[in-house]
């Protein structure tokens, strides 16, 4: 049916320029604009989402103000108040993310102190900006906070590292809000596999604390997200869960075989079992992408230079990110774009249906792609879907429906449980 509106569509516009000089580049600039501006009209009539917000490692910087509008080039940074209104972009899911340490009784007890951390940051940024930000805790909450003028305020965890092997943390974590939890990041951990750890496999699926964790995730009311997870925790996942479960931030190895993507096979049984996936738009898992010689020195230098940006002030973000520029002129990489980003997107449209496919683009965390570097241009996604001959309903499936029926899933059987106990 997609392919038959498009087809139409394509066959409309053709009809309309027959006969006709094609259009001068100044008024395709134009048309362009006009496309955008009714594109971004659209997200104010639907509740627009993203499930994989990394901002939260921006609050701990010296001077950062989510109220003001800051600049990819010149902080790094791509979502704040500003750029969210600018691109139409309602709130979504704030990570809390823990790097992965050493698996050490030391290592998990600073990892659960940072976790516990990022949560109170979280929270501290909606208290601060209250007028304009609020905590969501349930489905219902991001349509009446919408309403209300305000952005959502959804946490996920990305990485469990810091809970460790023990299940009842994560009621902690649910008291403070957290909706969403990914058990692994880029390496094993002890509740699983990695799809990207370098020594392999290691529980080859979930490990048994990490099936304690689905059962506890699901007595409590979170939507379980594989993102990260080898395709052996997907399909624990998928065989355990009593709901539905989140790809969060992911690509399709059909238009990519890299190990952070999934097949074709998996994404069938995950939109059979009523799962979503939430397209990413993470560079290196969109296509392959051709470092220069001398740039990965070059990168390694200005790390060892600035070190880590989360405790810089304004100035030396700002001489970090101009050198960072030098360090693109002189060594430049052919950035995917939103091509790349699309063609993801609407391979699993094909694939799956529009039941089961949203946006997760992985902001401050490594997304973003030429065309799109920061929140403020994500309405170009709903202009291309647009033109692919997807519908203002398709879209608002896409940009949140498909989620937060996830998480009203997830509450759902929260209170059978409970009314069983």
């Amino acid at each position: 049916m997609i392919r038959i509106r498009a087809l139409a569509a394509g066959l409309l516009v053709l009809a309309g320029l027959a006969g006709c000089s094609p259009p001068s580049d100044a008024e395709a600039a134009i048309q362009d604009q006009d496309a955008f501006a009714q594109a971004r009209a659209m997200h104010d009539r639907f509740i627009t989402l993203d499930t994989h917000l990394d901002t939260p490692v921006h609050f701990s910087r010296p001077g950062w103000d989510i109220m003001e509008r800051h600049e990819f080039y010149s902080d790094r940074s791509q979502v704040d108040y500003p750029r969210m209104r600018e691109g139409g972009l309602d709130g979504g899911f704030w990570v809390i993310f823990t790097q992965q340490g050493p698996r050490t009784p030391e290592g998990h007890a600073m990892a659960l102190d940072h976790a516990l951390l990022v949560a109170m940051r979280i929270r501290e940024m909606v208290a601060r900006n209250h007028e304009h930000f609020e905590l969501a805790l349930t489905a219902s909450d991001a349509q009446r906070i919408v309403d209300a003028g305000r952005k959502v305020v959804y946490i996920s965890i990305e990485n469990g590292y810091p809970l460790n092997t023990d299940p009842r943390l994560l009621e902690t974590f649910y008291r403070l809000g957290v909706r969403m939890f990914g058990p692994v990041h880029f390496a094993n951990n002890e509740l699983g596999d990695s799809a990207t750890d370098r020594g392999g496999p290691e529980w080859n699926g979930l490990s048994e604390a990490g099936k304690a964790f689905v059962a506890e995730a699901n007595r409590l009311g979170m939507v379980l997200d594989a993102s990260h997870a080898s395709d052996d925790v997907f399909d624990d996942l998928l065989e355990l869960s009593a709901t539905p479960i989140v790809l969060s931030h992911s690509g399709v190895r059909a238009i990519y075989d890299h190990p952070r993507n999934r097949d074709d096979e998996r994404l069938l049984r995950l939109a059979e079992s009523g799962g979503v996936i939430q397209m990413n738009a993470f560079g290196a898992y969109l296509r392959p992408v051709h470092q220069p010689p001398g740039r990965t020195t070059a990168l390694q230098e200005l790390r060892e230079e600035f070190g880590s940006m989360l405790g810089m002030g304004p100035e030396q973000v700002a001489a970090m990110a101009e050198r960072r520029r030098e360090i693109d002129e002189e060594f430049p990489v052919d950035h995917p774009d939103l091509d790349d980003f699309m063609a993801h997107l609407l391979y699993a449209l094909e694939l799956i249906g529009v039941d089961h496919v949203g946006i997760g683009a992985d902001w401050d965390g490594g997304g973003g792609v030429e065309g799109m570097w920061d929140v403020a241009a994500m309405p170009r996604i709903t202009k291309r879907l647009l033109e692919a001959g997807y519908d203002e309903d398709d879209l608002a499936k896409i940009w949140s429906g498909n989620v937060l029926r996830l998480l009203r899933a997830a509450e759902d059987h929260a209170k059978e449980v409970a009314a069983a106990d």
